[in-house]
């Protein structure tokens, strides 16, 4: 006990020493700005991520997957491979609806789990948050933190050209829908076509302006 009453009490002398009080000293950081990514499987969010990490460097940017979490608590339930449920593999896929019910349970329990799960060790000025699927897990992000909310569009052709098809239980319940008539600050059009291409480059240039205009505030 004098050992806890000691360290508490340097830090509480580090902390005045920096003109802070003690509990302003352990607030975590502040993000510059949240990029809130939404869109259907295969509409290629984590494609538009991986283009936007390479543009702004790696150092300023933490990618949040709120499915991270969900992914994590199911698989240590039941027993199973968290890393396989992590990739876009026929794994995932045999457990998905079933995942799926699980998380809305633990959801409806607690709204902020895994959103406050997934950002527990972010640090670096810009979030990107891969996975928005609810409005709970866009105002949970919006009444805390400057963000921008993206919605991923593209056709249906082109998707099942990535390999999605239409599956009951999963396409046509909240975890892919319940975002659908949501307002979002910009719309990001990803057909895969080679116009389409550099039409998504021009509207990942704008995405990347108030970034940095949002960092060098």
């Amino acid at each position: 006990a004098m050992a806890v009453i000691g360290l508490c009490s340097v830090l509480d002398y580090a902390a005045q020493a920096l003109g802070l009080s003690s509990h302003q000293s352990f607030q975590p950081p502040q993000p510059k700005l949240v990029l809130l990514f939404s869109g259907k499987r295969k509409s290629g969010k984590d494609y538009i991520t991986e283009i936007l990490i390479n543009r702004l460097g790696a150092n300023v940017v933490d990618v949040i997957r709120l499915s991270g979490p969900l992914k994590r608590g199911y698989a240590e339930e039941h027993g199973l491979d968290y890393r396989e449920l992590l990739t876009a593999s026929a794994y995932k896929e045999k457990y998905r609806q079933k995942m799926i019910v699980w998380g809305e349970e633990r959801r409806n329990s607690d709204p902020d789990y895994f959103p406050r799960m997934a950002t527990a060790n972010a640090s670096k000025p810009i979030w990107l948050v891969s996975d928005c699927r609810r409005p709970t897990d866009l105002s949970y992000f919006q009444q805390r933190y400057n963000c921008l909310a993206l919605r991923v569009v593209c056709p249906d052709p082109v998707r099942q050209a990535r390999g999605w098809t239409f599956t009951s239980g999963v396409d046509d319940v909240a975890s892919e829908c319940a975002l659908d008539g949501a307002a979002f600050d910009q719309v990001l059009r990803n057909d895969g076509t080679d116009g389409a291409s550099d039409a998504l480059g021009v509207q990942l240039d704008r995405v990347e302006a108030k970034v940095r205009q949002a960092m060098a505030a």
